[in-house]
């Protein structure tokens, strides 16, 4: 399952249509483990960009949950090099100083103001001080985009690590809008978003999922509150709880159909891994047979029994062999 969404952001768009999105959802019981899938699922992106498997040639990650180190680093242990990351990646950091306070008090103490909305940084970072301007936010992200190399045109992808994290500055028109001008550029191969559920609305939720192709979504694998609270405390519980989750995704075919698949995400150290639903329901099958509390077979009296049962439509006679009464037989001798 989590291999026909990757295929879906490595082909990218179609002509004369917009381009594919993921939208990953994520409750505050799995916050961890939704951030986990959004950075697997970039560096999965930057990998098949950097190895020309993809229709993009390159990644924008828009961080505003996260420091770009965080995402150089975990793509680094993912396998890409340091001339991989210079060619395919770059970082607009939307953390380090969104409102330019930081750039305010430097320029105070410097006399001088810089005019760009982004300033670019060592290891393909560009710092970007002004979340409020949805705007020059789209701006710096096809300035951005335009800078990959390629023959002809030049395709790319974006990721937006958190949407809950703009909604603070931002209105849910105005993000909606940047969403939708993305998906309709005609250089964005694909598009993905994290967004923590949890935290809003749900029709905050359902307006995101519209604009959607894809809907991802990471739930906790105990999600009943009473085992919660009964097992709240035990180390034990919340390791399982940080380690294992719920994958579930929405697929929006062409035709208007949707397509719901369920995989199980096992997170261990930097590797994440998906497990097919088959696979779990063998083993699930298999734990529960022991536990069943009745027997599924007959014993010999038991068999004997039903076998000595006398069906309504028998005629039963006194020494006489057994007659099976039939309508037809009946009619003939009247």
């Amino acid at each position: 399952m989590a291999d026909a969404v990757m295929r879906c952001l490595r082909d990218g768009r179609l002509d004369g249509e917009h381009a594919p999105a993921l939208a990953v959802q994520g409750s505050l019981q799995c916050c961890p483990l939704a951030a986990r899938v959004m950075l697997h699922l970039a560096a999965t992106v930057a990998s098949n960009a950097a190895a020309g498997k993809a229709q993009a040639r390159g990644l924008v990650v828009v961080a505003f949950d996260r420091s770009p180190e965080v995402y150089l680093d975990f793509m680094r242990r993912s396998g890409l090099d340091s001339n991989a990351l210079s060619r395919c990646v770059w970082i607009l950091d939307c953390y380090s100083d969104p409102l330019g306070w930081k750039q305010n008090i430097e320029s105070q103490s410097h006399q001088e103001e810089s005019g760009t909305p982004y300033s670019t940084n060592k290891d393909n970072t560009a710092i970007f001080r002004s979340v409020k301007d949805v705007d020059k936010l789209l701006c710096s992200i096809i300035d951005l985009g335009r800078g990959f190399e390629g023959e002809s045109k030049t395709y790319f992808s974006v990721a937006v690590d958190s949407i809950s994290t703009m909604l603070r500055h931002a209105s849910v028109q105005s993000i909606s809008g940047l969403l939708s001008n993305l998906r309709s550029h005609d250089q964005i191969s694909s598009i993905l978003w994290l967004m923590h559920s949890d935290l809003h609305e749900p029709k905050f939720s359902r307006a995101f999922e519209c604009l959607s192709t894809m809907v991802a979504c990471v739930e906790p694998e105990v999600a009943d509150s009473g085992y919660g609270q009964e097992h709240r405390g035990n180390i034990s519980f919340l390791e399982h709880n940080y380690s294992k989750a719920k994958f579930h995704v929405r697929l929006k075919r062409r035709n208007g159909r949707v397509k719901h698949l369920y995989e199980e995400l096992h997170v261990e150290g930097y590797d994440v891994k998906f497990v097919s639903a088959s696979s779990l329901s063998m083993e699930v099958n298999q734990n529960l047979v022991p536990k069943v509390q009745f027997n599924l077979e007959l014993s010999e009296k038991e068999r004997s029994d039903r076998a000595n049962v006398v069906l309504p439509f028998e005629h039963q006679g006194k020494g006489e062999p057994i007659r099976i009464y039939s309508w037809r037989l009946s009619k003939i001798q009247i």
